[in-house]
């Protein structure tokens, strides 16, 4: 991958327009496909599968006039009226009249009416108007809110002086997410630390400008996929606020790697390919552990979650996409103008540099690792211990700011009426065999009204058909208190009493259960979520750093910061504290989603921070000559947490800040739904890089030493090899020079375990060689690993792409012809492969078992490679157990005089266990091809193994 993103990084830098055009025509495509597509979000909650659902839509189909969305207004009387006077009573009654002709509206139930009770509260000081609508609040137009605010507002002049008409309701609660000047500050408090990290305005403006680009594609996208799926008015500002975090941060380590390259004197194109091949590296694997954590909020299995899920993970995709391809295109249009004001030199005396406070603070974690990592464990279990006392709803009216007409709506009700009036409950079923369905429903809402927790049955009818029935019931305590979600379980559990007593089969619904729904399904997901973000995180992280150790204390730092971010939200959402400060409307239950959302997320950027600091430490120990020695192992690995720590804090103070200030931004004026997850990011990213990562993984890293880096050897042999370090890129930049001549094929000490070891091949352009000797297992392999079909170590150049870094460019364009001979039913055909071998202009073609072929295949086989040869300079490596056989067909194709080489006398037999050729700084490393590596240690490869391989 490395290899790849460097030869993405150089074109970038060549081709900077290009880039650029292309990436604003990407944006103008999806701002188009928005404008023209885009339908808006839509906040409606809902959960397939459950009970509360499955009510809804039964109500949908046999009462519509309870199904839709709802909305209300209350009338105060005056201090000392009565709300049941005529002076009262009669514009009500009016203004109901009139409310039922507004289109959308299906019913307006007057407190009056002989059928309901309780909608005139127990001191006649106030009274509730309801309004059913057909379908859900997002399918109700602006036109139809205005008319209702136009009749409350007529009502209002019409009432006594000193009474109020307030309108409010389901209809009214949903608030859109919208920006404020605040979420500005933290892009200026970004661009401050940019110019800090980088001593450049120039350079510190280029993070900014293409994670904006960034997200504005990924806003566009967002909002044109409106028109095929629903999408929750908070998905948008999510997706932004990850999108500008990542995006920042993302092109800030590119940057930060070219900038310190630039200044060391390496050219600028050449820093740019090395610093998006080595730097860009780690951001793709950082961005697909975030992919990958969001995605799986599928878990929970709730779709507006899911799509959540998804949304958030288009922005950061597009955020990686864009600064492994842009940011190099911008560093083009600079050229070398990146380095920025020089650091300040030593005042004059001092013999010394002196000690930056990265160099500090890592000497002095290290040099008491226990102390300091007991104290942040500590620290970290006392921030966690408001979680304990975490609560979960969907929001509702009541979290809205103050002084909005359906907070004011909210409130009201629940002094008046009681906060159960605020999420009734509906209890439906059908009906049809009852002989009285009237009298059946009423003894149904006596036997409901009986149920602690009740405060009123306010209404027990059958709909007109007579086939179904429902009870509404107002509970004692608001919609989103713990009481309100066990009068749900409580009213469940009498379902098997009912049915056997009165033949109904109840659905406990209404949106107050779907919330309750929704928010126990999410608590139930939290369990197997987070198994499978801890386990991804182990899985991951032992592949990356190929040590067991590593991977558990990144782990055992994610569970702590997480906690440690759930504390922090509850203490200030359900506790109170600094609520005034950070404009929190009102304390109580935390939006459902809050904890699997914040788990997921500060999953991939936990895991950002950890790649970026302990990649450096690796590669520190892995580079440091006492690190062989079990001796003085130790202390070389206690010097590489040091040293790279001090490598990589800079860049990483500066991506947590940058992300800090761009989540907190959001908390002040945000979203009622997004400021618990802004706040749980922004506390999460603060504890997870400076008290996890910056201080308790030194800590840990020091007390285990060597022991970090340990693996067992059966485990690393079937790990693939993942280059998040560029050791690729590094490896070509070494060998360039290599094998100073315009061979098409270069080997030297070519190895493939379990065959071949030491082989030295050279094949100019053109020109063709015949290796004979030996068997056929041992043949195949080198035909096989010159094609990049199986892994090989040693050096070896195909095409002028090394290996095994190009494989995958040379399997698709070095045609590998097998031929089996037996001519066995279902064996392949020779010829076919070789004519697809040499589609194109490849420049190269190897063919297996060249003498096995018939004389007639043999004389089409030289037809076609003459016919290949004449479109461009072609060269030929056969194999073959009898060399003049493979001779004469490449003598006809036209070849006159091809060599042969022996194998017998080139390269010896691999024994059962075969080392790696010190060719050159990183051969001692296992060298991957695809998925499969090659070790120290293999088992022989026989001919049917080959075969497989290839297949």
């Amino acid at each position: 991958m490395s290899t790849l993103l460097s030869s993405l990084g150089r074109w970038s830098f060549r081709h900077p327009w290009r880039v650029l055009v292309a990436w604003l025509l990407v944006l103008g495509i999806a701002g188009g496909a928005a404008l023209a597509l885009g339908k808006g979000t839509d906040n409606t909650f809902s959960i397939p599968g459950t009970e509360s659902q499955a009510g809804l839509q039964q109500l949908e189909r046999t009462f519509p006039q309870v199904s839709g969305t709802s909305a209300q207004f209350i009338v105060v009387a005056a201090k000392g009226d009565d709300v049941s006077e005529a002076a009262y009573r009669d514009p009500i009654e009016r203004t109901v009249k009139d409310l039922a002709g507004i289109r959308g509206v299906l019913a307006a139930t007057s407190p009056y009416d002989e059928h309901v009770s309780g909608m005139v509260s127990k001191d006649r000081s106030a009274a509730i108007v309801r309004l059913q609508f057909q379908g859900q609040s997002s399918t109700i137009g602006d036109g139809t809110k205005s008319a209702l605010r136009h009749e409350v507002a007529d009502l209002q002049k019409e009432l006594p002086a000193g009474s109020r008409a307030v309108l409010g309701g389901d209809l009214f609660a949903t608030s859109m997410p919208t920006l404020s000047i605040t979420e500005a500050v933290g892009l200026v408090i970004a661009l401050l630390v940019l110019i800090v990290t980088f001593r450049s305005f120039v350079v510190a403006g280029m993070p900014l400008l293409t994670a904006i680009l960034g997200v504005g594609i990924s806003m566009a996208a967002i909002f044109a996929a409106t028109a095929f799926a629903t999408v929750s008015a908070t998905t948008p500002l999510l997706a932004l606020m990850l999108g500008l975090a990542v995006g920042i941060d993302y092109a800030l380590f590119i940057l930060a790697r070219h900038q310190d390259q630039v200044r060391a004197g390496v050219d600028p194109e050449e820093s740019a390919a090395r610093a998006t091949g080595t730097a860009g590296s780690a951001v793709v694997f950082a961005g697909v552990t975030v992919l990958i954590a969001l995605i799986g909020l599928g878990f929970a299995g709730i779709p507006f979650l899911t799509t959540m899920g998804i949304a958030a993970s288009v922005a950061v995709a597009i955020a990686v996409l864009i600064a492994v391809t842009l940011t190099p295109a911008v560093l083009g249009f600079l050229k070398g103008r990146v380095a920025g004001r020089a650091q300040r030199a030593p005042k004059k005396g001092r013999t010394t540099p002196r000690r930056g406070f990265s160099e500090r603070w890592v000497g002095g974690v290290t040099k008491h690792p226990i102390l300091v990592a007991l104290t942040v464990i500590i620290g970290l279990g006392v921030v966690a211990v408001p979680a304990t006392s975490l609560a979960l709803a969907l929001p509702n009216a009541g979290v809205l700011p103050k002084g909005s007409e359906a907070r004011e709506t909210y409130d009201l009700t629940a002094e008046h009426f009681g906060p159960g009036f605020n999420g009734p409950l509906i209890l439906t079923g059908t009906i049809v065999t009852s002989k009285d369905p009237v009298g059946l429903m009423k003894e149904l809402g006596d036997a409901v009204a009986k149920v602690p927790g009740v405060a009123e049955v306010a209404l027990a009818t059958p709909n007109q058909t007579a086939d179904t029935g429902i009870v509404q019931v107002v509970p004692t305590t608001a919609p989103d208190a713990p009481a309100t979600a066990d009068l749900v379980r409580a009213l469940r559990s009498h379902h098997d009493q009912w049915l056997k007593e009165y033949g109904v089969d109840l659905k406990v619904t209404g949106f107050t259960a779907v919330a309750i729904d929704i928010s126990d399904q999410l608590g139930a997901a939290l369990l197997p979520f987070g198994i499978f973000v801890i386990g991804l995180s182990l899985v991951l992280l032992t592949i990356v750093f190929r040590s067991i150790w590593v991977p558990i204390t990144a782990a055992l730092g994610y569970l702590l910061s997480i906690v440690a971010a759930f504390g922090v939200v509850s203490a200030v959402f359900d506790w109170g504290w600094f609520a005034d400060a950070l404009h929190v409307a009102r304390t109580g239950p935390i939006i459902s989603f809050m904890p699997i959302v914040l788990m997921g997320v500060l999953f991939g950027l936990a895991m950002d921070y950890q790649v970026f600091l302990v990649s450096r430490m690796r590669e520190d120990y892995v580079h440091d000559p006492a690190s062989k020695d079990r001796a003085t192992a130790r202390a070389a690995a206690i010097r590489a947490v040091r040293s790279g720590f001090v490598g990589s804090a800079r860049v990483v103070t500066a991506a947590a800040v940058i992300m800090f200030a761009v989540f907190v931004a959001f908390v002040p004026e945000g979203d009622s739904s997004l400021k618990p997850i802004a706040l749980g990011l922004a506390a999460g990213i603060a504890i997870d890089a400076f008290l996890v990562r910056m201080t308790l993984i030194p800590a840990l890293m020091a007390i285990l030493g060597d022991h970090a880096w340990r693996i067992p050897g059966r485990l690393a042999k079937i790990l693939p090899h993942v280059d998040i370090e560029g050791e690729a890129v590094e490896r070509e930049r070494h060998l360039a020079g290599w094998p100073g001549d315009d061979s098409v094929l270069a080997a030297d000490g070519l190895t493939v375990a379990g065959a071949v070891e030491g082989l030295d091949l050279r094949l100019a352009p053109g020109a063709a060689l015949v290796l004979t000797g030996r068997d056929d297992t041992e043949r195949r392999a080198v035909a096989l690993a010159v094609a990049a079909r199986v892994p090989s170590a040693g050096r070896l150049r195909v095409a002028g792409h090394l290996m095994p870094a190009r494989a995958a460019w040379v399997r698709a364009r070095i045609g590998c012809v097998l031929v089996d001979g037996s001519g066995a039913p279902g064996a392949e055909d020779p010829l076919r492969e070789l004519r697809d071998a040499l589609r194109g202009r490849t420049p190269l073609v190897v063919i297996d078992g060249a003498d096995r072929l018939s004389l007639a295949q043999s004389e089409q086989a030289a037809a076609m490679l003459r016919d290949a040869a004449s479109r461009g300079p072609l060269a030929v490596l056969a194999t073959a157990d009898d060399a003049t056989a493979a001779a004469t067909l490449l003598a006809d194709a036209g070849w006159a005089d091809p060599s042969i080489r022996s194998l017998s006398e080139d390269a010896r037999s691999a024994p059962e266990t075969t080392r790696t050729p010190p060719s050159d700084d990183v051969s001692s490393r296992s060298v991957v091809v695809g998925a499969r590596s090659t070790t120290a240690a293999a088992a022989p490869l026989s001919l049917t193994d080959l075969d497989e391989v290839t297949a």
